[in-house]
């Protein structure tokens, strides 16, 4: 097996090299880990550059010691997906690759994930990945969520482009917000520029129509709080397993392996607490129309902000959002009878079919990477776990 260091150090608070020197590569030589190679990135999209040529020069095996946030893992995995490999792994099989984790990034929501985080500074919490190679535990497969990007129909093109997520891909509000949030990171490099993104976007409002999308296993299923159990979906069933959702949508995120995008915001809470063994994703819809709502108007929007930013605010309460309602003032709460605020969904994958003239709902987030669908196309995304020993893994 081959085992290879490799960090992006300007990704985070640009430290990454600095404990990599400090903290990392001498813990692995004191516990006999011998690192045949210490890569540095030093562009965007250098990381899978770099890998992709040591790969063609080593057969078996290789672990990558990876010190970075979420954005390098999905360009490393999208870099890897769509390569046709050379070299000494021309022609041989599926690649195979562990990642050992070391966070590094903004908000490192898979590191945090696998980790519930303690003290996301101290640098004990960060080499609990590093820590588990060590002790040589258990890997886990990641699961994908692999999108593409189709032109209308009646333009006859192949399509538009193809991404590939392990963590997450989203519209509305957070696709906004990580569109917006790149003209802020040279001033604002912490997680602070993505809340005043937030603050820019959040009486935003998406026209979108979505389809759900059955498991291999399993119809389309949404959590019931009352019951904190998953069940079928109303509309999903043996004959018509599809789900039709219409907008406006405030918000839709979906996830894949993880249960929150930063160390204490658990949007998708039950990702990890209820895992289901078929590949998914965990998706979480907020419609203003299920409250009382009922016209889409700058008024309207406005008074909403409130309500989206509960939602937003319940999700760093250990997940809480999930069972939040509409109380009969419009305000929301827990109890009651009016209708759960969150949709909270489990299914195979998602179409996002983005209204013409609705711009901002034609922007897709992969992981931080920003898309945007054509006008009058969709983005279809399906979760998709690899078998045997292909695919990415990651020291848990």
């Amino acid at each position: 097996m081959s085992l290879v260091a490799l960090y992006n150090p300007v990704c985070g608070d640009s430290t990454a090299k600095l404990f990599f020197n400090d903290q990392v590569l001498p813990l692995l030589a004191q516990n006999g880990k011998t690192v045949d190679k210490v890569l540095e990135t030093d562009r965007v999209g250098h990381a899978g550059e770099l890998l992709l040529s040591y790969l063609e020069t080593v057969p078996g095996r290789v672990t990558v010691v990876l010190g970075s946030g979420d954005g390098t893992l999905h360009e490393i995995i999208n870099s890897l997906s769509l390569a046709e490999l050379k070299g000494v792994r021309a022609g041989g099989p599926p690649l195979s690759l562990s990642f050992v984790l070391v966070p590094c990034g903004t908000a490192n929501a898979l590191f945090s994930s696998i980790f519930p985080p303690q003290d996301p500074a101290e640098a004990d919490y960060r080499l609990k990945g590093v820590w588990s190679f060590i002790k040589d535990a258990s890997t886990i497969p990641l699961t994908l969520a692999i999108t593409t990007l189709s032109s209308p129909p009646a333009e006859k093109k192949i399509p538009a482009g193809l991404v590939i997520s392990a963590v997450v891909t989203s519209t509305c509000l957070h696709a906004s917000i990580l569109h917006d949030s790149e003209v802020l990171r040279k001033d604002l490099p912490g997680l602070e520029r993505y809340k005043m993104a937030a603050q820019q976007n959040a009486s935003k409002w998406y026209h979108s129509h979505v389809k759900l999308l059955p498991t291999a296993s399993t119809l389309v299923q949404q959590y019931d709080p009352a019951s904190q159990t998953f069940v079928d979906h109303s509309d999903s069933d043996d004959d018509n397993p599809i789900v039709d959702l219409y907008g406006p949508f405030a918000y839709f995120l979906s996830t894949v392996n993880v249960d929150r995008l930063e160390p204490t915001f658990r949007i998708s809470p039950l990702a990890r607490a209820s895992p289901t063994e078929a590949a998914s994703c965990d998706i979480v819809i907020v419609r203003p129309f299920r409250g009382k709502a009922s016209m889409d108007t700058e008024e309207t929007r406005a008074s909403f902000v409130a309500n989206l930013w509960a939602v937003m605010a319940s999700a760093y309460q250990n997940g809480s959002h999930v069972g939040l309602k509409y109380q009969e003032d419009g305000s929301l709460g827990i109890g009651g009878d009016g209708e759960y605020v969150v949709e909270y969904i489990r299914c195979g994958g998602w179409e996002w079919i983005p209204d013409d003239v609705d711009d901002s709902a034609h922007l897709l987030c992969s992981d931080g990477a920003i898309s945007h669908i054509p006008v009058g196309g969709r983005a279809v995304c399906s979760a998709a776990t690899p078998t045997g020993d292909a695919g990415f893994k990651v020291y848990a």
